[in-house]
C-alpha cells in the first residue's frame, strides 16, 4: 500500500523527524516504524487463523494509538478507533457488532464492561516482542477493510462503516495532491479517531512526512490552556469542524499572531458560516481556507473549494465546492431520478471513495448503498443541489420539520438566525412533546449589545428575521447562552442543546 510504503521511506530517510506529538510526548518516524512492526508481530501470535477480525484500539490521543493502527493494519486486521469518551456500554455494542477478537488498550486503561467478550491488551504489552515483524504479504490488501468507524444508528445501535485500503489511499492521495500539505508540515489533530474528521489530519500527514501536533480534550476543554498549546505548536495547516474554530475566534487572540505559521486551514462535518470564513480571511491574512464536505460513508471528504472574499461575495451560504477527480455526484429526487442543475434533492456520491457498507448489517448496507453505471454509490441523506458544477450542501433531508402544516428547514432558519448582527452563533431547536412540532426554540450565543433587557434584545432579532423570514419561521422561544455545547467530535451537540433548552 502507497500509504505505508511512504511512511517506512519516511522512517528510513528521517529517522529523527517527530511523526507524532501528544501531551508531551512524540513519536518519531523511526519509532512509529519499528513499534509497529512490533505490535504486528505481537497481534498475529494473538489471533491465528485467517479470520481477518477486526481490532479495537482503545485511548484518546497517545503515541500508542497510532502504532497499534499501523500495527492492526501490518498483521492484516481492520482497526476501530474506540475514544475514552466513548461509554462502556456502547463499546460492547461495538465488539458485539463487530466480532473483533482483541482489544488494544493504547491508554493503559482497562474496561470492566466487556468482560470476558474479548481479548484485552496494553500497547506496553504488545511491545514487549522486542524484535518482531511481519511480511509485507500480510498487510491489509486494496481492497480489505483498513479502518472501521462507528457512526449512529436510527435504531440506537452503532453501525460500523467499513473504509478499505483503497478507500482511504483515493482520499490521501487527493489531499496530498490538490491541498497545499506537503513538505513535512505540522497538522493539528483535534478530533479524537474514533471521529472520521481525524482521518483528514492524520493519513495525509504521515504520507506526507509531517508530523501530527495532538490538542487533548482536556486541553480543549480549557481556553487559557489550548491556546498555550496552539503558541508552541508551529502548527501549519488546521484540521477542524467550523464549531471549533469558531469557539476559538471568540477570542481576539486566536489569529495570526498566535499562529504565524498556520497556512492552510480545512472544514468538514458541518456548515461554514459565512461570518466565520470572513473572521478568518481577516485574522489569518496568510493562510488559505478551504470548506469540504462528505460523509464518513465516503472516506471524509469528497468536495473542496477554497474560501475567498469572492467566493463569499458571491452567495449567501457558502459552496463546499466541487468533487474530488475521481467522484462522480448528483441530485436524486425522491424516486431516484437525477434531478438537473439547480434543483434540490438528495445528494448521492458514486466513485473509489464509497465505503464497501456497514459491517454485519446487508439490510442497512442495501437500503444506502447501490451500484450505478458501474461504480459503488452512497445515498447520503443530505440535501443540496448543483450550479455551475459545485455542490451546495443544504443540512440533513431529516432536518426538514413541519410546523402548522408548513414544511421547513431549522439549518434554512439557523442561517437567517446566524446573519443578525445581534447574534455571535446560534442553533434552533424544534419544540415537539408530543411527537408534533409546537413551536421553534433559538438557543443563541449574543454579540456585544446595548439592550439591558432580554425581551429587547429578542425584539431585535426579531425585526430582523422579518426583513428575511416569513413570520412562520421565526423561533417563538429565544434563549440566551455564553456558549454552544459541542460534541467530543467539535460538532454542535444538538441533544444536549435540546435537553437544556427543553427544562
Amino acid at each position: 500500500m502507497k500509504l505505508l510504503h511512504a511512511i517506512q521511506t519516511h522512517a528510513e530517510t528521517y529517522p529523527q523527524t517527530d511523526a507524532f506529538r501528544s501531551q508531551g510526548q512524540s513519536l518519531t518516524y523511526q519509532e512509529l516504524w519499528e513499534q509497529s512492526d512490533r505490535a504486528a508481530a505481537a497481534i498475529q501470535k494473538r489471533i491465528s487463523g485467517e479470520k481477518k477480525s477486526p481490532i479495537l484500539v482503545y485511548g484518546h490521543m497517545e503515541p500508542h494509538m497510532i502504532v497499534s493502527f499501523l500495527g492492526s493494519v501490518k498483521a492484516g486486521h481492520p482497526y476501530i478507533p474506540v475514544d475514552l469518551s466513548i461509554p462502556p456500554e456502547r463499546i460492547a455494542k461495538i465488539i458485539e457488532s463487530s466480532g473483533a477478537e482483541l482489544l488494544i488498550h493504547a491508554a493503559g486503561l482497562s474496561i470492566d464492561a466487556v468482560g470476558q467478550q474479548i481479548q484485552t491488551v496494553s500497547a506496553e504489552e504488545l511491545l514487549e516482542n522486542e524484535g518482531g515483524s511481519v511480511s509485507q504479504d500480510q498487510w491489509v490488501k486494496e481492497h480489505e477493510t483498513f479502518y472501521i468507524i462507528y457512526t449512529s444508528g436510527s435504531t440506537g445501535n452503532p453501525k460500523g462503516v467499513q473504509i478499505s485500503a483503497a478507500n482511504l489511499q483515493s482520499f490521501t492521495d487527493w489531499i496530498c495532491a490538490d491541498f497545499p500539505v506537503s513538505g513535512g508540515k505540522i497538522f493539528l489533530n483535534q478530533a479524537p479517531f474514533s471521529f472520521d474528521l481525524s482521518v483528514m489530519d492524520l493519513y495525509p500527514c504521515l504520507q506526507s512526512g509531517g508530523t501530527l501536533h495532538c490538542v487533548t480534550k482536556d486541553a480543549v476543554n480549557k481556553p487559557k490552556v489550548l491556546f498555550e498549546e496552539l503558541k508552541k505548536s508551529g502548527l501549519n495547516v488546521w484540521t477542524s469542524t467550523p464549531s471549533f474554530v469558531q469557539m476559538c475566534l471568540m477570542d481576539p487572540g486566536f489569529s495570526q499572531d498566535l499562529l504565524p505559521h498556520a497556512d492552510t486551514f480545512m472544514f468538514c462535518g458541518e456548515v461554514l458560516p459565512v461570518s466565520v470564513a470572513k473572521a478568518l480571511l481577516e485574522r489569518f491574512p496568510k493562510a488559505k481556507i478551504f470548506n469540504t464536505y462528505g460523509p464518513t460513508e465516503a472516506t471524509v471528504a469528497v468536495t473542496s473549494v477554497e474560501i475567498t472574499d469572492d467566493v463569499i461575495s458571491r452567495s449567501e451560504s457558502l459552496p463546499v465546492g466541487f468533487a474530488k477527480p475521481d467522484m462522480n455526484i448528483f441530485i436524486m429526487d425522491e424516486e431516484g431520478q437525477p434531478l438537473p442543475d439547480g434543483e434540490k434533492g438528495e445528494i448521492v456520491i458514486a466513485g473509489p471513495s464509497v465505503s464497501r457498507g456497514y459491517l454485519g448489517e446487508p439490510e442497512l448496507t442495501e437500503k444506502a448503498f447501490f451500484s450505478h453505471e458501474g461504480q459503488w454509490a452512497y445515498r447520503t441523506g443530505d440535501a443540496g443541489f448543483i450550479q455551475d458544477g459545485q455542490i451546495f450542501c443544504q443540512g440533513r433531508l431529516d432536518f426538514q420539520i413541519k410546523l402548522h402544516g408548513y414544511r421547513m428547514e431549522l439549518e434554512e432558519i439557523e442561517f437567517h438566525v446566524r446573519q443578525s448582527q445581534y447574534v455571535r452563533s446560534a442553533v434552533v431547536i424544534p419544540y415537539q412533546p408530543n411527537g408534533t412540532v409546537e413551536y421553534l426554540i433559538a438557543a443563541i450565543v449574543p454579540e456585544e449589545h446595548e439592550f439591558e433587557k432580554e425581551f429587547q434584545l429578542t425584539s431585535a432579532i426579531k425585526k430582523e428575521l422579518a426583513a428575511s423570514l416569513p413570520a412562520y419561521m421565526i423561533p417563538r422561544k429565544f434563549i440566551y447562552q455564553d456558549h454552544i455545547q459541542m460534541t467530543a467530535n467539535g460538532k454542535i451537540d444538538r441533544k444536549r442543546i435540546g435537553e437544556e433548552v427543553l427544562v
